[in-house]
């Protein structure tokens, strides 16, 4: 199974336009602001931007690339069955399932609904507890914690849906 690098690379962009409308002040960023201390002025003081967005998509990348593994289930189809060959449907070849070429599993839940799934389970009980465990020790309530949170668990089901369905 190879990895579609377009699809990953626009899951990671797609993070973009979703903080800019998540963190708007007309959305949550005004609340946001408040949480941390900061007003428009102060967030605009001494900020290289590009860095800024630039290691975001960098980091949203790593994520999405990780995604892969999580909402594409061929990944662990060809893992489980490499060492099971009883567990192949009729008449599959564990060399052709094993190069991504088996036509019996290549496209067995690769919709967007299923990815959104697991990209939200993914947001819900793996970035919202690394977020939440971060804002306790940084002693921030439980708003800062769900504008975050809610943030990431939003991004990552519409990733997971687009690099799932993405073929």
């Amino acid at each position: 199974m190879n990895i579609n690098f377009l699809a990953v690379l626009v899951a990671a962009l797609v993070t973009l336009p979703i903080g800019f409308v998540w963190y708007h002040p007309k959305v949550f960023g005004s609340a946001w602001m408040k949480i941390i201390g900061a007003t428009e002025e102060t967030m605009k003081q001494g900020a290289n931007m590009g860095l800024i967005f630039g290691l975001s998509v960098v980091f949203a990348f790593l994520i999405a690339f990780s995604m892969n593994f999580m909402v594409i289930h061929q990944f662990a189809v060809t893992s489980l069955l490499a060492h099971n060959k009883e567990a192949l449907l009729p008449g599959a070849k564990i060399e052709l399932l094993l190069n991504g070429q088996s036509q019996d599993y290549i496209n067995s839940f690769r919709t967007f609904k299923h990815g959104a799934l697991h990209g939200f389970m993914g947001g819900l009980f793996f970035a919202m507890p690394l977020l939440a465990n971060n804002a306790l020790f940084e002693r921030r309530g439980f708003k800062y914690i769900a504008i975050n949170a809610g943030y990431w668990v939003v991004t990552m089901t519409i990733m997971g849906g687009m690099i799932c369905a993405w073929r």
